[in-house]
């Protein structure tokens, strides 16, 4: 293949999928600082510990996907596969214990060497959140009506169903990861080779498993719900119970796991039917172990990732840009140039006219939809003045140029 191809498993984003792209980052922005959620910006790369640790090294984002080299001084360095890692090593590094609670937004590319399908590319983008320091429910709930609020200013709410379950407490867990390896046991000449490594060491990860042998096993497998305490069912009951008040739909779904250790309680999806298999367009937890597994102080956390991509070929086409005015100049260039950049500075877009004949120059302010045309013509600048004309209506006047920017507010 020539090495003039994108590699496989990336794409350019050309100026209209750009468009639709930064539509879906900056709703997601303006929705976050709603919530009271600022932005944080950690590096495209870390240190492999950092995914390895919080990961877990025999997940398969760790043992297949992650992109890791040694760099000039033979660290081991990872392209972040995912965003929640690098926001707790910050907050680790950063010393942002004393600054509790935190909320934290994230948006950038994340790669992973998975096979490319629709929705799933090696070099994909994410948008997320971070909630550090509250352990009560209402951190849940207030992290799920964000994405809620995102996906309904998306234009997406009849598009997607919010999925949602318990992974209980630490006592819960290890109950139901007994029961569960209990009855995985009892089929474990049936379960695939990932599954059947995994039985010992983490068993909840069995119910992600995509083969399909598992799927009919892990059907049949015993519930979480079976599991709780009395004080893990209170917290979901919570939950649930602050949704509903804030009518958020959803619908409660036993097999929905987080298979690391250190995810506790809430585990929800928003998932759509409209992408084929790739159905979830945005996932998160409460992980209040994790800060504590990377080195840091106990800090209860919760948050979630939605794909950028996956979202943009669900919103269809996004509010147009502003339309801009076109520049066209008849004679001297310069001076049209120096009109230009008079109207920029305004706060207008402005294509300008390059060359061609005025026939040409027109369908290029067609072309880019412009709303009006300032054409600048030999007789109308020795009078101090531009033909302005109205591209919708046809119409069209000559302006005097020391007040073409106020003549053109009014009529924006």
């Amino acid at each position: 293949m020539s090495s003039l191809q994108p590699v496989r498993g990336t794409h350019d984003l050309m100026p209209d999928d750009s468009r639709r792209h930064r539509w879906v980052e900056d709703t997601a922005f303006a929705a976050a600082r709603r919530y009271g959620f600022g932005e944080i910006v950690t590096p495209i790369f870390e240190f492999t510990e950092v995914f390895s640790r919080t990961l877990g090294e025999t997940s398969d984002v760790v043992t297949k996907e992650m992109y890791t080299f040694a760099d000039r001084s033979g660290d081991s360095i990872t392209l972040r596969p995912e965003g929640t890692a690098g926001v707790a090593r910050a907050f680790i590094s950063g010393g942002m214990a004393q600054s509790l609670p935190l909320k934290l937004f994230y948006r950038g590319p994340m790669f992973r060497h998975e096979r490319p399908q629709k929705g799933r590319l090696r070099q994909f983008h994410q948008v997320g959140v971070e909630l550090l320091g509250v352990e009560t429910p209402q951190a849940d709930i207030e992290v799920i009506a964000l994405a809620w609020r995102l996906l309904s200013d998306l234009g997406l709410a009849d598009k997607v169903q919010l999925e949602i379950n318990t992974l209980g407490d630490a006592e819960s867990r290890a109950a139901y990861r007994q029961t569960l390896t209990a009855y995985l046991s009892g089929h474990v000449d049936k379960l695939s080779e990932d599954s059947r490594n995994r039985l010992e060491r983490n068993p909840l990860r069995v119910l992600d498993s995509k083969d399909e042998g598992d799927r009919r096993i892990v059907e049949n497998a015993p519930a979480m719900g079976d599991s709780l305490t009395s004080a893990a069912r209170e917290f979901f009951e919570q939950v649930t119970a602050g949704l509903t008040a804030l009518e958020i739909p959803f619908v409660v779904n036993p097999r929905l796991v987080r298979g690391l250790d250190y995810y506790c309680h809430t585990a929800f999806e928003f998932t759509t039917t409209q992408l084929g298999a790739q159905g979830t367009v945005l996932a998160g937890g409460r992980y209040d172990e994790l800060i504590a597994t990377m080195g840091g102080p106990r800090t209860p956390g919760i948050g979630w990732a939605a794909g950028v991509e996956r979202l943009s070929m669900l919103v269809g086409e996004p509010p147009p840009p502003a339309r801009p005015i076109a520049v066209i100049p008849m004679g001297d260039a310069s001076a049209a140039m120096v009109v230009a950049e008079r109207l920029r500075r305004a706060g207008l877009a402005v294509e300008l006219g390059y060359s061609g004949n005025m026939k040409k120059r027109m369908a290029r302010a067609n072309k880019v939809n412009a709303r009006f045309a300032v054409i600048l013509g030999e007789d109308e600048a020795a009078r101090g003045a531009v033909t302005l004309r109205d591209l919708d209506g046809g119409t069209q006047d000559e302006v005097p140029l020391a007040s073409l920017e106020d003549h053109l507010g009014r009529l924006s």
